[in-house]
């Protein structure tokens, strides 16, 4: 009788150790963290990156934008053995950031690293990614520090643009 009680009781304790940590894997793996930067903050981070790269600048307004992301998190996916990192990095307005911004993606159910830029001066921040982007977005770099690999698009993609890419970006096929 008292070692069935003991029983029940540890029953209880595994179930709600159980319970406790499947939430907090839950809580963990669905949450997106935005991280406040500076544009030297994502010029170093590209940089010292060791994976194959795909780092889009973005905004929750920009239909564009918006429709193309899509496509690199399903491409990204896909080259996972090739561990491409995506790199979403926002351009939202600072009223937007981070409740907005934090809500768009988890209502967009996004998966990648993000980024919300803490920077207005595009005069400034453009040319230290690319000297030919003119402020506009979408812009997406495509880099692997390993191979030397950088490619720059100052347009939206397509998903076949965005497939052909990676597949440059990671060696699949000649540039």
């Amino acid at each position: 009788m008292i070692g069935d009680k003991a029983i029940k009781s540890d029953i209880r304790i595994m179930r709600m150790i159980l319970f406790i940590g499947f939430m907090l894997m839950a809580s963990v793996s669905f949450s997106q963290e935005v991280k406040k930067v500076k544009i030297t903050d994502v010029a170093v981070y590209i940089q010292n990156s060791t994976r194959p790269m795909l780092v889009n600048f973005w905004a929750t307004w920009c239909a564009p934008c918006v429709q193309e992301i899509p496509y690199f998190i399903e491409t990204v996916k896909r080259y996972e053995a090739d561990s491409v990192e995506l790199v979403l990095v926002s351009l939202d307005f600072p009223s937007y950031y981070p409740k907005q911004v934090t809500n768009f993606i988890k209502q967009k159910n996004y998966e990648a690293t993000f980024f919300w830029l803490n920077e207005t001066n595009a005069d400034y921040f453009c040319p230290i990614i690319d000297t030919k982007w003119d402020g506009t977005i979408p812009v997406t770099l495509f880099v692997n520090n390993k191979t030397g690999y950088r490619k720059f698009f100052n347009r939206a993609l397509t998903d076949r643009q965005v497939e052909l890419e990676t597949q440059k970006l990671t060696g699949k096929i000649k540039s």
